[in-house]
């Protein structure tokens, strides 16, 4: 089997799982706030990271030397899927979905002050015609912007802001140490957050169920993304991804009875177009800097 079918097959999973997450999400509003949400969400987690690690004789391979940079991708992170959650009980999915694309495009203008890379014309051009894409899907010159949309777009800010943190973690850090603390501060986080108010909703029969899937949903979307990434460039991967987009809009129209909005479907088309500019660039930058470094080492 080849390695792009099977990265294909990975991003299949990958899909489901984001999209079970989003309706399990809806599905629990009402019952329980987004901090509980992330609660449970978090102790799943941590329970089958932890399960697994004991299991592989891991649990050694966790690193404290960066736990300040943990803490911030964490941060970030949680308050990225906070808001994803809220947005997703009052926007339609796909615009959701359509909104958190733009993360990417959130950590191109954000590199050069956390990672010291710069943003180069083409990259500029990407920002560009993805903030054009942002403005169609939520067209604020027609119609105010809504608290729900705000908050699709903060979220994308969010989880921008945690991709980059991400990317220098995994410079020094082991995917072991970063997918432990990934769960394990994202617990504190959501027990300092849900019990601040002295009440935490338990879990009922109703809810226990969907909020199981939430937490095995999460892991194994992002297992399957990060093993896809391994067999192929991000430049295949994302288009694979985008098909999130137009299922989780069939999904809308299916089970919620909401519009299929052409507005959102071009505004993604071209937030699409500027995440594949961005990835082609850096992909671009990559070649030329092994070209380099192999011109020097046949020079040395």
């Amino acid at each position: 089997m080849s390695p792009t079918l099977r990265a294909a097959l990975w991003m299949i999973g990958s899909v489901v799982s984001f999209s079970a997450m989003a309706v399990a999400g809806r599905e629990l509003h009402g019952a329980h706030d987004t901090f509980e949400i992330m609660l449970y969400r978090s102790l799943v987690g941590l329970g089958i990271v932890v399960a697994v690690m004991l299991a592989t004789g891991r649990m050694g391979q966790i690193a404290t030397q960066r736990f300040g940079l943990h803490l911030l991708r964490n941060l970030a992170h949680f308050a990225g899927q906070n808001l994803w959650f809220y947005a997703l009980a009052l926007v339609p999915l796909a615009q959701a979905f359509a909104l958190e694309f733009t993360a990417p495009l959130w950590a191109l203008l954000f590199a050069p002050l956390v990672l010291g890379e710069p943003i180069t014309r083409v990259r500029s051009l990407a920002a560009l015609l993805g903030f054009v894409g942002v403005l169609v899907v939520t067209r604020p010159f027609s119609a105010p912007l809504t608290v729900g949309v705000i908050a699709a777009a903060a979220a994308a800010i969010g989880f921008g802001f945690s991709a980059l943190f991400t990317r220098r973690l995994t410079r020094t850090e082991s995917l072991t140490t970063i997918l432990f603390y990934l769960t394990a501060l994202q617990v504190a986080l959501g027990l300092v957050s849900a019990g601040y108010d002295g009440e935490i909703a338990p879990p009922t029969l109703a809810t226990a169920p969907l909020l199981a899937l939430i937490g095995i949903a999460g892991l194994v979307a992002h297992y399957c993304l990060t093993s896809a990434l391994r067999l192929v460039p991000a430049t295949v991967v994302m288009p694979l991804d985008f098909t999130r987009l137009p299922l989780i809009a069939l999904i809308g129209w299916a089970v919620y009875g909401e519009r299929l909005d052409g507005y959102i479907a071009l505004g993604a088309a071209l937030i699409f177009a500027a995440n594949t500019l961005n990835l082609s660039e850096g992909a671009r930058a990559r070649r030329a800097m092994r070209r380099l470094q192999q011109e020097t080492g046949r020079g040395a």
